[in-house]
């Protein structure tokens, strides 16, 4: 009888081990496509100039670096398309591969073409290699750091 109640125990501590896998590759499915959404989201609030969703998609300390060595805060970039210094017409991802995901960071790498003018740029149709950390707060993702440089 002891050597049924071990192979039942053997079988029951495997069982449990699966499915605590089985469950943390659920969640980390269920993370990226609510990353990607919030990248998706972030896009068109960086093209429609909407400023609610840039609060909440910016995270407090964001940096958002572009190719030309640029830096704006989330202050700076609400306040540069509120004065005209940057706006974006298009901002499409050709591709997007997400590094690292855990429960609450992303590191994510894109090629992105980003089309759109500035006041010291008059026109740019720029193809970009971008890297992005992302971190889930309680108020979903946001995008901490962002660096781009031309392909």
């Amino acid at each position: 009888m002891g050597g049924k109640l071990s192979v039942y125990n053997s079988m029951k501590y495997i069982f449990t081990i699966c499915l605590f896998f089985i469950s943390v590759i659920s969640f980390a499915q269920v993370d990226s496509i609510s990353l990607k959404q919030a990248m998706s989201d972030l896009d068109k609030a960086l093209v429609s100039k909407d400023e609610k969703s840039l609060e909440l998609l910016l995270h407090p300390d964001a940096s958002y670096g572009h190719s030309s060595g640029w830096v704006q805060s989330k202050n700076d970039i609400i306040n540069d398309f509120r004065s005209g210094k940057v706006s974006y017409d298009k901002l499409e991802n050709t591709s997007v591969s997400i590094v690292a995901i855990s429960n609450n960071w992303a590191v994510v790498r894109t090629r992105t073409n980003a089309v759109g003018r500035s006041t010291t740029v008059p026109t740019f149709d720029l193809k970009l290699h971008v890297l992005q950390v992302w971190l889930k707060t309680k108020n979903g993702w946001q995008l901490l750091a962002r660096q781009s440089t031309k392909l």
